[in-house]
């Protein structure tokens, strides 16, 4: 018999998340039934990875390393539905956890937001917020390997030196600068062809105006706006629109699942080649599940912040 922990949402967030909304459980999990297989928790982020400990599923072996989303907990017991096994093909010296970020639905999204929503080309210009973060670093050195120009900006000057390091041509600490108009200007002052916005709220507003005529812009997410208990209210966006002619899309990366083994296989194969550097936060210890959450909120994380169990 095994005894699950697992971290259930106490209550639903007023404003800013804290460790007391969470509560952590431990669940008695039955015996297997045939068909179905026990799974132990290696690392996990919002999107879980795992190893098989037992199995009666003849689909999955003993050891096997999976990505599931099951939620945090240390163990649950599967009928292998929605299970993803690790690549056939991922190095033995390459880190496993890696498969929840760089190499994983975060890579993902960076892989097809840039090339099937931006659809950026080569010379033109690309501008990534929340840089440091796991999908925007991944975005800046894509853009590096198809010939672009890579403008990003981050939250502290540790992740801007980070950044430089990885290929980014320009690159500010959005916090000190006195005026983001301006900045985002010197940066580029032809505009901007490409823009993969991960945080909305004022910064999109003022970028969109520095966007190129026919400019795309690729809505991956508004983490200014996660926690605000009153919606933000405009500036609007319909005038530079118009009359630069942009495009503007939103999209989840589960559009593409259907082509999920070629965007994995690209990004390893790059990761492989050195052509993009990841870089992880590792918290140890399951019972640090909500700090290490509220930490990746609060934007103290560099890369992807994972937590070992």
């Amino acid at each position: 018999m095994v005894i699950a922990k697992a971290w259930v949402l106490k209550k639903h967030f007023d404003g800013f998340p804290q460790t007391s909304d969470f509560d952590l459980k431990k669940i008695e999990l039955p015996n297997l039934k045939d068909g179905e297989l026990l799974l132990e928790s290696m690392f996990l982020s919002v999107d879980p990875y795992m190893r098989i400990v037992e199995s009666k599923n003849p689909a999955f072996t003993v050891g096997a390393f999976v990505v599931a989303d099951r939620g945090w907990r240390t163990h649950f017991i599967s009928d292998g539905k929605g299970l993803q096994l690790l690549l056939s093909s991922w190095p033995e010296s390459l880190p496993k956890s890696l498969a929840l970020g760089t190499v994983g639905m975060p890579g993902l999204t960076a892989y097809f937001g840039l090339l099937e929503v931006c659809k950026m080309k080569p010379g033109e210009t690309v501008l990534v917020n929340a840089a440091a973060g796991t999908v925007g670093s991944v975005v800046g050195q894509l853009a590096k390997i198809g010939g672009c120009k890579v403008v990003g900006c981050a939250g502290s000057d540790d992740k801007v030196a980070y950044l430089k390091k990885i290929g980014f041509d320009e690159v500010f600490n959005y916090k000190t600068v006195k005026s983001l108009d301006e900045v985002l200007h010197k940066a580029s002052p032809d505009g901007y062809d490409c823009f993969f916005d991960n945080v909305g709220g004022e910064f999109a507003s003022v970028a969109i105006n520095q966007m190129k005529k026919y400019g795309r812009i690729a809505v991956c997410g508004a983490i200014s706006q996660y926690n605000d208990s009153v919606p933000q209210k405009g500036p609007y966006m319909q005038m530079p629109m118009i009359y630069k002619e942009l495009q503007m899309e939103g999209f989840l990366v589960t559009r593409w699942n259907s082509r999920r083994e070629e965007g994995l296989q690209a990004l390893l194969k790059w990761v492989v080649e050195g052509k993009v550097k990841c870089h992880e936060q590792v918290t140890e210890g399951f019972e640090n599940m909500p700090m290490a959450f509220i930490g990746m909120l609060k934007g103290e994380t560099l890369g992807k912040a994972v937590v070992k169990v």
